[in-house]
């Protein structure tokens, strides 16, 4: 049976003026007995996240559907309109490869023309950078990209966006919500478009974005030196091609190995290379590290569908092709940074950077050994945006990142962009390769400098109304029943983002913690151990992640050093039941 309430909203929508063959899609189920699949559809309505919209495409009240995404654009159009009276209020829209991304970006695009919105839409598929980056460039108010990033292939999403070109964040993003849920029928959803409020762009934008690119490069004669690196590249079916070889070739890199399997953003939308269309997963990597090993390549990029996020490989000290997890690369990016801009002279004294507080604490001593303040957020990169906006014209943000594959570097872009980031890693790579390095030697160096850090990754998935009830549960039990010791260290202090407080346990003396609420627990241990737990907010999943450092003598003790780290993570995953 399905619940009273779940099926008044069914009804709403079998009797309301939603199109018939939304209809006759919700009959279908219901023939079909599929009560478990309309329960999910319709058990709530889908809600901005930390990346906005984001589910599963189909029919249903928690479902991607022109009617939730109309009335999110229509909400949005309503708020904007409050936030900016008597101005000609402008949008730019950009969409991914995904299934109905283009039909959806068309849809939102009418809306906001039909409210008197001058909208300047993407003429084809572009990377979520690009969007960030049109929006100030173009001096819009706001702004929505059409992508689920990295999820499976029937998820999208809509990622909304304010006047600085970063994600909307608070109080903005809970008064948009407050705005779409004054809209108690799809009658208030102004679908007729006005084609004289809608202009297309494209190759004009795309060039300013890239000069400012270019704009970043610091080390120009390594790279005229190294400019034969060998690189291969995937966009894994998504919005890289579109950008990525074009850039590195504008930085000067001659010997670039597009991945042709993955190289045309697929129409239909199914990624048919891949599981998940995500760098982060080795299976998404596969077919680049297969002709990088061919090739003898020197680094390997892969960019997801929306270009925001960049996995890279490199070989190891073995000669083996290695993955390199998102806070190494980050780390690795932001040494470089800070080693680049002290050699040029650039290091003034009001420069910062910025990470989350689930991405690795080597950021920080990496910074401070640079004398350049690091600044901390919570997870989502909209936080690292709003950091930026509140110190612009006060201090100089040179880069920052989080562990789930996002880097920025200068602030053109409020996003992670995938874009400069594959530019700035193969100049990374090219420095090191003109020092007689590696990349992965370049990563062992800075071990040795600052201490090895290991981080890992453990993700639950619970789909579903119970999948959501049961990760409340654990979250529920971890902050009532905290461990006494993780792989035989103390707790020494815990974080609870959620109730704002710092605890030390020795003492139980609590400290404010000045973020604002939000569902992360951490734990931190004598030994310097750090475990956070945190629910996303855009997937059914349970995140943990652990992050342990021991000091790294010399390149010759890594293997040793990383088996010891490894053994330390397994052991707190067993301490907390997680194997």
């Amino acid at each position: 049976m399905i619940e009273p309430a779940i099926q008044q909203k069914i009804d709403q929508w079998l009797s309301g003026n939603y199109d018939e063959a939304t209809k006759a899609e919700i009959k279908d189920l219901q023939q079909r007995n599929e009560n478990d699949a309309l329960a999910d559809a319709f058990y709530k309505d889908l809600e901005f996240g930390t990346g906005g919209l984001r589910g599963i495409m189909g029919v249903g009240s928690n479902r991607m559907n022109r009617y939730t995404l109309g009335m999110a654009t229509q909400g949005l159009s309503n708020y904007l309109k409050q936030n900016f009276p008597g101005e000609q209020i402008k949008v730019a829209i950009a969409h991914d490869s995904r299934n109905n991304s283009d039909k959806f970006a068309r849809i939102i695009a009418d809306i906001f023309s039909a409210n008197d919105i001058k909208v300047y839409l993407f003429e084809a598929l572009r990377p979520t950078p690009e969007l960030s980056f049109a929006i100030r460039h173009l001096q819009c108010h706001s702004g929505v990209v059409i992508t689920a990033s990295h999820n499976p292939k029937e998820y999208n999403g809509y990622k909304a966006y304010w006047n600085d070109g970063g994600q909307v964040v608070a109080p903005h993003d809970k008064n948009i919500i407050a705005e779409v849920n004054k809209i108690t029928s799809v009658d208030d959803i102004k679908f007729e478009g006005k084609p004289e409020n809608i202009e297309m762009i494209g190759a004009d934008v795309d060039e300013a974005y890239i000069e400012r690119v270019l704009g970043l490069s610091i080390s120009q004669e390594a790279i005229k030196r190294q400019h034969d690196l060998k690189i291969v590249y995937t966009p894994i079916h998504g919005t890289g091609i579109t950008l990525v070889p074009t850039i590195l070739e504008r930085f000067g890199f001659t010997n670039v190995h597009v991945v042709e399997e993955q190289a045309e953003p697929n129409g239909n939308g199914n990624f048919p290379t891949v599981v998940y269309p995500n760098p982060e997963e080795k299976e998404a990597m596969t077919l680049a590290m297969q002709k990088a090993a061919e090739i003898d390549a020197d680094l390997v990029l892969a960019t997801d569908p929306d270009a925001d996020r960049v996995g890279i490989a490199v070989k190891n000290l073995k000669g083996e092709f290695v993955l390199l997890n998102g806070n190494q690369t980050g780390s690795l990016l932001i040494n470089y940074l800070l080693q680049a801009w002290q050699k040029a002279d650039k290091l003034a004294g009001k420069e910062f950077v910025v990470k989350t507080i689930v991405t690795t604490d080597l950021i920080k001593k990496i910074a401070d050994s640079y004398n350049v303040t690091m600044y901390e957020t919570l997870t989502g990169f909209k936080y690292i945006a709003e950091v930026i906006r509140e110190l612009e014209g006060k201090e100089t943000y040179i880069g920052g990142g989080e562990e789930s594959y996002g880097y920025l570097a200068g602030d053109f872009v409020r996003d992670k962009d995938a874009i400069s980031s594959c530019a700035l890693i193969a100049e990374m790579a090219a420095v090191a390769k003109d020092n007689g390095q590696s990349l992965f030697e370049m990563m062992v160096e800075m071990y040795t400098k600052y201490g090895f850090y290991k981080e890992e990754l453990i993700s639950i998935t619970k789909k579903g109304m119970r999948g959501a009830e049961e990760i409340q549960q654990m979250m529920a039990d971890m902050r009532n029943n905290p461990p006494q010791t993780l792989a035989g260290s103390k707790i020494a202090a815990i974080s609870d983002y959620k109730l704002g407080t710092r605890k030390t346990v020795a003492t139980g003396e609590e400290q404010k913690l000045t973020f604002e609420s939000s569902n992360v627990l951490q734990y931190l241990t004598e030994d310097g151990s750090k475990i956070s737990a945190r629910p996303s907010g855009t997937e059914p999943k349970i995140k943990f992640y652990f992050s342990v450092n021991e000091p790294l003598a010399s390149a010759a003790d890594f293997d040793a050093t990383e088996q010891k780290l490894n053994q330390k993570i397994e052991q707190i995953q067993k301490d907390l039941k997680l194997k």
